[in-house]
């Protein structure tokens, strides 16, 4: 069973920074993807950043140039490091593993933290 645990939200200013860190139970990242997703009250989970088994990355518009999604495989943990944030960046942020298995993919998603953006 794939565990996912998220830390690192919280409460910030607007242009302030957060990291949010994913670990793993296991060394998943190294052959599966990894990514981020949000959903602020009201909204749908929408994708912030993937980091793929190889190393490349992929980030929804609203966040790129202020967002950085990374892995650190002896740690088993991705990295979400936001920079110039906005309160519109405002929501519940998950960790998402989707682990390649025989034919099939499956999702795997951490807890959720909370991040928020005061203007």
């Amino acid at each position: 069973q794939v565990q996912l645990v998220e830390s690192g939200g919280g409460l910030v200013q607007a242009g302030g920074s957060l990291r949010l860190s994913c670990t793993a139970s296991g060394s998943i990242f190294t052959k599966n993807d990894g990514g981020w997703y949000r959903q602020a009250p009201g909204n749908q989970r929408e994708l912030v950043a993937v980091i793929t088994a190889g190393g490349n990355t992929n980030y929804a518009d609203f966040v790129k140039g202020r967002f950085t999604i990374s892995r650190d495989n002896a740690k088993n943990t991705v990295y979400l490091q936001m920079n110039s944030l906005k309160p519109e960046d405002t929501a519940v942020y998950y960790c998402n593993a989707k682990v390649k298995w025989v034919m099939a993919t499956y999702d795997y998603w951490g807890q959720g933290t909370r991040v928020t953006v005061s203007s």
